[in-house]
């Protein structure tokens, strides 16, 4: 089954949903919430999740959210987390047990990078870029975020990028 969450482009407020904003260049320095961020969006899948998961009987939902090398995303945050675990509690029957996991919480990129190689995952299917789709910008935050991540890691990027600077922490 496929859900359509095209309604994000209605409520717009971030350029990965508003046409009229420009994906900034990655500044890896700022503590602010960049314009990428989607307003509540893991909200949105979250309760899709569980909504599907009390039908289905399943009791976890697995989200690969980071929180030390992420964007600075609100909803990457483990209280977060702990939070949406609180409303799915008070939300669903009482005989239902659902709860989010987040494995990947307290990890870095990089040991997320070498941990997929260690799986033998297909890094080169995967995609982080927040602009283009044919070879990856490079520049914007997903990009070098994930660049420095297999930067630190000691590993080539599989994937194809229209520029690749270096990203390594200082």
């Amino acid at each position: 089954m496929v859900v359509q969450l095209d309604y994000f482009s209605k409520i717009g407020g971030s350029s990965l949903t508003d046409a009229r904003m420009k994906v900034r260049d990655a500044d890896l320095t700022s503590h602010a919430i960049p314009n990428t961020y989607v307003p509540f969006r893991n909200a949105h899948f979250l309760s899709i999740a569980t909504s599907w998961a009390e039908v289905l009987g399943a009791t976890k939902i697995f989200i690969g959210a980071v929180f030390e090398d992420s964007s600075g995303y609100p909803d990457c945050r483990p209280e977060y987390y702990d939070a949406m675990n609180a409303v799915i509690r008070a939300g669903t029957r009482p005989e239902t047990n659902i709860t989010i996991e987040t494995p990947l919480i307290y990890l870095k990129k990089s040991d997320i990078v070498k941990r997929g190689m260690e799986l033998h995952a297909p890094l080169d299917r995967t995609w982080s870029c927040y602009r283009d789709s044919d070879a990856a910008c490079g520049v914007c935050d997903s990009c070098a975020l994930r660049l420095r991540a297999f930067q630190e890691a000691g590993m080539d990027d599989p994937i194809a990028y229209a520029n690749r600077p270096e990203y390594l922490r200082i």
